[in-house]
């Protein structure tokens, strides 16, 4: 028998915006470019609304052509940042549609500004099942889209992405990667050297979701930082979401990303969120899509039967930083 689901009225609205972002300059496999449409078609906004959310469409970025990609990443950098800054204003809730997770240069920078301006730290919790900090100089693909926590935290060679932005910046300890298990070489010694927590899906195995998770939640609350989170689609089992152009096996399952989404809903404390590396063109039938917007709904409310958030689940957690 199909429990009944619950419409999400008792939990306090959102005032939600969705912005797309259909950048897929920072890699070389075609495709996430359609990522915000088919999330449109898979019907997130309505599933937003019939929790009972306000939910406004500001539509799609765009931008001039580009003589190359890393102009074209540039350029959309700088204009997701000023987009994404604009709609978060009057403490809406912004929702960015990717495209390849290069997006986060602009979109996180963006968040940045905004916490900053409410004199509050930014915490990113980063689910991927890569942790994204090459840098142009240690880059074996050459693709930025495997770059933008190196550039958010600073690292050399990233500046170029950031000209004509007002550039804030997360310290590498203000990063949560969660979910990781594919890591380049030179990658791990600079996650090592600037302490960067990583939690990769042994640690997760060993540890558990609910107690890894529950100790960033414990920390944000404690700082009354601000929450960010970034989910590529990587991050999901390749089984339970095809739609990505960076597969790795052995990624959360749909019980693991569902417990995520419903602790950081107990929690209140996300304040914004980007769905990168979306790509329809390797999907099943809509199958990633559709779960996407399934993990989106349980962010914001939907769940089996109501329940107060157990203290178990808002531990502290060790400080798990990344070992060369």
């Amino acid at each position: 028998m199909t429990a009944d689901i619950q419409s999400g009225a008792e939990q306090s609205a959102a005032d939600i915006v969705l912005l797309g972002l259909p950048i897929q300059a920072g890699t070389q496999l075609r495709g996430c470019a359609m990522g915000p449409a088919a999330l449109r078609t898979a019907g997130l906004a309505e599933s937003l609304r019939d929790l009972g959310h306000q939910v406004e469409d500001a539509g799609d970025v765009v931008i001039a052509p580009q003589p190359n990609r890393t102009l074209e990443v540039t350029a959309w950098s700088r204009a997701a940042d000023a987009k994404a800054y604009e709609i978060s204003q009057g403490n809406k809730f912004p929702i960015f549609m990717g495209g390849d997770h290069s997006m986060a240069l602009g979109t996180i920078n963006a968040m940045a500004r905004r916490a900053r301006d409410q004199e509050r730290d930014l915490v990113v919790l980063w689910l991927d099942a890569h942790s994204d900090y090459n840098t142009p100089e240690t880059t074996p693909s050459g693709n930025i889209h495997g770059m933008p926590v190196a550039g958010l935290c600073g690292e050399p060679g990233m500046e170029f992405v950031f000209e004509g932005m007002d550039r804030v910046g997360v310290a590498p300890a203000d990063f949560h990667l969660f979910g990781i298990r594919s890591v380049d070489r030179m990658e791990r010694q600079l996650l090592s050297r600037r302490g960067v927590s990583v939690m990769d899906m042994r640690l997760i195995d060993e540890k558990g979701v609910s107690y890894l998770i529950g100790g960033i939640l414990e920390e944000v609350e404690m700082r009354d930082a601000m929450l960010h989170v970034s989910l590529d689609v990587d991050f999901l089992d390749p089984s339970i979401a095809p739609a990505v152009g960076t597969t790795v096996p052995g990624g959360a399952t749909y019980r693991e990303a569902h417990l995520i989404m419903e602790m950081l809903s107990d929690s209140e404390l996300v304040t914004s969120m980007d769905l990168a590396e979306l790509n329809p063109f390797l999907d099943e039938r809509g199958k990633t899509s559709l779960l996407l917007v399934d993990l989106v709904t349980s962010l914001f409310g939907k769940k089996i039967i109501d329940r107060a958030p157990q203290d178990v689940n808002r531990m502290q957690g060790p400080d798990w930083t990344y070992a060369a």
